[in-house]
């Protein structure tokens, strides 16, 4: 049952709203403030010194420790140029859904979804635009949808998308789209360490992990399963493919193709990654296969142009070669080298045409 909750009668040591909607079985411990557009769901638990400003809406069983602070208002925008526009002219909403457990001193701020069963550490901030998955663990000190790091940013509304089961560890911070993608991504089971900061528009995709004090440009896409290892560094517009493991402290300024892992200064090719892609359940014959593909690229002294041509024609189609051939031809950046450099003429880093 959802009842409205008489501010002195119920909870005489809280400013309480008489109109805000709570359920009988809640229960609010002292020098908490919930405004009149705020509902709380059946058998969740508010902590001393919690502020709820209107617009916010929490599941059930849900716990919020002493000190958060949960607000629809966007007050990081008032240091923009412009102020968002709403074009249905609602206000914004929070939505903390079921089982969400806050710990102490969490700020939330603007139109944020937190989803089914996460838990948010102490000290952790969220802007506006935040939607998070389900079961999530975002440990003390991150900062998520914080605005663009970008000069051209004028308060447009924009996202930060995490989906399921994604652990983000102390002190990342990552930032939300601008009007280039609309949203910054980050997928389902992925690992994202302490001091990693993942800038505006960047896609991440699922089962990523990325190491301590990563640092990337926007707009950095990274595929499923890769791995980067710590301090590295990311060009903006660089693309890195599935299953790609990455050495730490790598300075990153192209392409790197799926499937291969990559190091040394600067960043080169360095086989293909036999042990990720084994404990993925890719065949010998599959990892056989990608060898042939790499040798033409990296080995053979071939420009990239002509190694992908040799690659159409002589060696066998599979989801793989083509997954490599659009992945390269798709570049705007160009990709790494090998330990080789080409005889052949060089080529334009753009292989589109």
């Amino acid at each position: 049952m959802i009842s409205s909750v008489e501010t002195n009668e119920h909870y005489p040591l809280s400013n309480v709203h008489a109109e805000a909607k709570i359920h009988s079985s809640v229960r609010i411990e002292p020098y908490t403030t919930v405004e009149a557009e705020v509902e709380i769901g059946e058998g969740s638990w508010i902590g001393a010194n919690v502020v709820i400003r209107n617009g916010v809406k929490i599941g059930k069983n849900c716990r919020i420790h002493p000190g958060s602070v949960i607000s629809s208002d966007i007050g990081q925008l008032e240091f923009c140029h412009k102020k968002p526009t709403v074009s249905n002219g609602l206000r914004p909403e929070v939505h903390i859904h079921d089982r969400v457990h806050i710990e102490p001193n969490v700020c939330i701020h603007g139109a944020v979804s937190i989803g089914e069963g996460c838990w948010i550490g102490s000290n952790v901030t969220i802007h506006d635009g935040a939607r998070i998955g389900k079961g999530c663990k975002i440990f003390p000190g991150a900062v998520l949808s914080a605005i663009p790091q970008d000069l051209k940013f004028k308060g447009e509304r924009t996202l930060l998308e995490i989906g399921d089961d994604t652990i983000i560890r102390e002190f990342a911070t990552l930032n939300r789209g601008t009007v280039y993608h609309g949203k910054t991504v980050i997928g389902s089971k992925t690992l994202i360490m302490a001091y990693v900061h993942v800038a505006h528009d960047c896609i991440i995709g699922d089962n990523v992990v990325i190491a301590n004090a990563v640092n990337m440009g926007g707009h950095v896409e990274i595929g499923d399963y890769a791995v980067i290892g710590g301090t590295a560094a990311i060009h903006q517009f660089v693309k890195i493919g599935r299953h790609v493991m990455l050495q730490g402290g790598s300075l990153v300024g192209k392409d790197i193709p799926p499937f291969i892992t990559a190091g040394r200064f600067p960043v080169q090719y360095d086989g293909v990654n036999i042990i990720g892609l084994r404990r993925r359940g890719f065949t010998s014959k599959t990892i056989h296969h990608l060898q042939d593909i790499y040798r033409q690229i990296f080995l053979s002294r071939k420009n990239t142009r002509n190694a992908l041509k040799y690659i159409e024609k002589h060696i066998a189609r599979s989801p793989e070669r083509d997954e490599i051939i659009n992945f390269i031809r798709q570049g705007k950046r160009g990709i790494i080298k090998g330990p080789l450099a080409p005889v052949e003429e060089p080529e334009a880093d753009n292989l589109t045409t």
